[in-house]
């Protein structure tokens, strides 16, 4: 595959998970977190299954244990804590520090599959976790009191980017002689049915009724471009990079996130935070760089010939 190809492809998974954190903003204000990450994944599961059946696409179902332990940190576990956060905090603080704390999580926890953390790994880890904390910190109002709220959000978002690492890192133990559609099919399935329990316990999926072409416009950003499209594109880069060079898709998510933040909602970064990001950016470069005499794996597509 052409390195245009690979850009191209990374582009535009990062430019579908930015979309999530303003439309996850406007559909938070209709339906709670719960319902909302359902209706967003039961969206991409019907899609994923049409898709593997047109395509007859097997899903992993003898790899049922790493894949249920993908869809409760990657479906589950990251939109709970993610969309919980995201009440709490702005989409733009969302936007800068999931997608940049993403890959810094998956090469440390990568490490359990047998990754090395080098030493040059090691710097890009500190690097980026300082910028992570001006990210933070920046995003508190000056000269007033520290706003509680918004730091337990950005709490929970880096929270969320630790369960998407988690998820990521498992991954690769599937799709390594697994299809990647099959996967992301079986695991956005069993997070649906793992979800749906969660949704009935907030206010049993009424608002559903009441939810404005705005907040399903929303619903529809997220289970098709934010889920469908990104999720497949994601996991074929780690089957194919890595965990930690996949994850590097969110490179891009950042300014993607922030202008959208921007433009629909109106949330504005501090400067302070956009140098943190660049700190950031800048720690997870470190951290991507492979040595050369490291070869790369070459596995099959993300649908089966």
């Amino acid at each position: 595959m052409s390195r245009r190809l690979v850009v191209i492809a990374y582009s535009i998974a990062a430019l579908a998970l930015a979309a999530q954190w303003t439309a996850a903003k406007i559909a938070l204000a209709a339906i709670p977190p719960f319902e909302l990450s359902t209706l967003r994944f039961a969206i991409a599961s019907v899609l994923l299954v049409v898709v593997a059946v047109v395509t007859r696409t097997r899903l992993p179902i003898r790899r049922w244990r790493p894949v249920m332990a993908a869809a409760v940190f990657g479906v589950v576990g990251f939109n709970a804590l993610a969309f919980l956060g995201l009440r709490l905090t702005p989409a733009s603080d969302s936007a800068l520090i999931v997608p940049t704390t993403i890959p810094v999580a998956t090469a440390l926890l990568a490490t359990l599959i047998h990754e090395r953390l080098t030493s040059r790994r090691t710097l890009g880890l500190c690097v980026a976790s300082v910028g992570a904390a001006i990210v933070i910190v920046g995003g508190q109002p000056l000269g007033g009191d520290i706003s509680t709220a918004r730091l337990l959000g950005d709490l929970l978002e880096i929270g969320s980017a630790f369960a998407w690492a988690a998820c990521l890192t498992i991954s690769t133990l599937v799709v390594r002689t697994e299809s990647v559609l099959g996967f992301v099919t079986m695991s956005s399935l069993v997070g649906t049915a793992l979800l749906v329990p969660l949704g009935f316990l907030e206010n049993g999926y009424a608002d559903i009724a009441t939810m404005g072409d705005r907040s399903w416009f929303a619903v529809a950003v997220l289970g098709v471009l934010s889920t469908f499209v990104a999720f497949l594109i994601f996991f074929w880069a780690v089957s194919r990079f890595g965990p930690s060079r996949g994850a590097l898709i969110s490179y891009l998510a950042p300014v993607a996130g922030l202008l959208f933040a921007f433009i629909v909602l109106g949330d504005q970064p501090a400067p302070v935070q956009l140098a943190g990001a660049v700190i950031i950016l800048t720690g997870v470069r470190v951290l991507a760089v492979a040595p050369r005499a490291t070869a790369v794996r070459v596995p099959g597509p993300i649908l089966p010939a």
